[in-house]
């Protein structure tokens, strides 16, 4: 199977503010207006959780809105309503398709019941730390496509200085992953990378170095044996990075009390 590392113009509901439905396409229109495109091969919903509407205007609602004591807020707006609007961007031409990123699997059944378009990827945080077997089978069985961010697991998280990753062994330093890199005469990102597109998982890697982006690109240049690609995926820990409940704003997070 051939390398596959996504460069398609792909973006973002760009913030859990903009969730609800006459939201949705303003802020998909003003990116792109910043892009200066016409339209995106594919928008996504960033995470499937809505936080209340913020203003860009007032303020630019960058990572989880919190009221003065630091709580996140929760929005009303449901998936369904979101998805909906979603949709009517690609009735108007506005996105070519549509997807979704950070859902579990039964969000995707319960919004495949609903669904007019379907979501054509799922973007997930996917390294041999959190190999998630089952959410990418039942993914490519109802026909979508997934795309693996933090490739390289830990270090993808250092410079937020998150303590959970800097506790975690660099994959790049696993001996299992250095002995696999040495036989094949390539470095352990490549081998990293090469496990997910073997697999049948798009990659979206970064780097600000020439060199390494170089690298990233040649993943199709050599194959993993069965018996590799299943000794990396031994190494999974079920170790999540990206939880939206698990980051320090989120830490008194306020449900609403449940009614009788």
């Amino acid at each position: 199977m051939s390398s596959t590392i996504s460069t398609s113009r792909t973006n973002h509901l760009s913030s859990l503010a903009f969730h609800e439905k006459d939201r949705v396409e303003p802020v998909c229109k003003k990116q792109l207006a910043d892009w200066g495109i016409d339209y995106f091969d594919l928008y996504l919903m960033h995470f499937p959780i809505a936080q209340p509407y913020v203003d860009p205007a007032e303020k630019q609602p960058i990572g989880f809105t919190q009221d003065d004591n630091g709580k996140a807020l929760q929005g009303k707006a449901p998936i369904q309503e979101t998805w909906q609007a979603m949709e009517k961007l690609v009735d108007n031409g506005l996105a070519k398709s549509i997807g979704i990123s950070n859902f579990q699997g039964s969000l995707i059944i319960d919004l495949l019941r609903y669904a007019r378009v379907r979501p054509a990827v799922l973007q997930i945080e996917h390294h041999p730390y959190l190999v998630q077997p089952q959410l990418i089978q039942l993914a490519k069985s109802e026909g979508i496509a997934v795309t693996a961010y933090s490739s390289f697991g830990p270090v993808s998280y250092h410079e937020l200085d998150m303590k959970k990753a800097l506790d975690a062994p660099v994959l790049f330093e696993n001996p299992v992953i250095k002995k696999i890199a040495e036989a094949h005469g390539k470095t352990p990102a490549q081998v990293l990378l090469r496990w997910s597109t073997q697999r049948g998982i798009a990659v979206i890697p970064k780097s600000n170095n020439p060199q390494r982006l170089q690298q990233n690109l040649d993943v199709g240049s050599f194959d993993l044996t069965e018996a590799e690609i299943n000794e990396i995926s031994g190494l999974d820990r079920h170790l999540r990075f990206n939880d939206p409940m698990d980051v320090s704003c989120l830490s008194d997070f306020e449900y609403p009390e449940a009614s009788d």
